[in-house]
């Protein structure tokens, strides 16, 4: 059976998925928790990320309750982006997270990464900020959903809320490749010792060599000095091509 993601009760099956319909009942068939099947219709476009979803077969329903590492996430899976497949890298990111931090997660989302770390370290305080309002609302929702009191969910531009905020001992940059990569905003927020979670895609000839040269740019405009503690690919997106992870600290 081809590779499908599932979020909740709901499946989504790859673009260009051929007969989809068969497929779609076989899922249904062979899992009875699934209730919903869709497949991409298109890329997830726009500042927003909001997914092209094609309708298959099972109940007509968008908005599902996906668990993860011990934590439960509410969302319509077309107006907000969630990627059930980076689930290891969020309780990655978690179990690294020292008691006492405080945690910025930019581009949060519904709040997975804001969440996994909140739930699953002793971070002080852990402030996830997105532009999607509908996504916000879910993050909101889903932090009252997980009582959890040391996480916050705010909506806005990243580049005019970080600076009211303070320093943080560690920031997540969940959202590779964007026109502006953001790391400038990143480093403004850091202090001695914050660690840095940058993403970025590669293909796997770039690797890791492309995004380091991206780091090294924009700590060299900021005149900060770094060092890389580690890399990782976190999530193969297509034939030879990645998204990775850089892990590195501000000296």
């Amino acid at each position: 059976m081809a590779a499908y993601d599932t979020i909740g009760n709901i499946a989504i099956l790859p673009l260009y998925t051929e007969n989809p319909k068969k497929l779609a009942n076989l899922v249904l068939k062979s899992n009875q928790h699934i209730k919903s099947v869709y497949m991409k219709a298109g890329k997830i476009s726009g500042r927003l990320r909001k997914s092209h979803l094609k309708f298959i077969s099972g109940e007509k329903i968008k908005e599902t309750l996906h668990r993860e590492s011990g934590c439960s996430f509410k969302l319509d899976v077309e107006k907000c982006y969630f990627s059930p497949r980076l689930g290891n890298d969020r309780l990655d990111i978690a179990r690294q997270v020292k008691k006492g931090e405080r945690v910025l997660v930019m581009f949060s989302g519904i709040g997975p990464y804001s969440i996994v770390i909140a739930k699953n370290s002793k971070a002080r305080e852990v402030y996830g900020i997105e532009l999607n309002r509908i996504a916000t609302k879910y993050a909101q929702e889903n932090i009252k959903l997980n009582k959890l009191s040391n996480c916050f969910a705010i909506q806005g531009d990243v580049k005019k809320i970080i600076p009211k905020l303070g320093k943080f001992d560690r920031i997540v940059m969940a959202r590779p490749q964007l026109k502006d990569d953001f790391l400038a905003d990143a480093l403004k927020s850091s202090k001695k010792k914050t660690i840095i979670h940058f993403y970025d895609f590669l293909k796997e000839d770039e690797m890791p060599e492309g995004a380091f040269r991206k780091i090294k740019g924009a700590c060299k405009k900021s005149k900060k000095r770094f060092k890389i503690i580690r890399w990782k690919k976190a999530l193969e997106i297509g034939p030879r091509k990645w998204r990775i992870r850089v892990d590195f600290y501000v000296l």
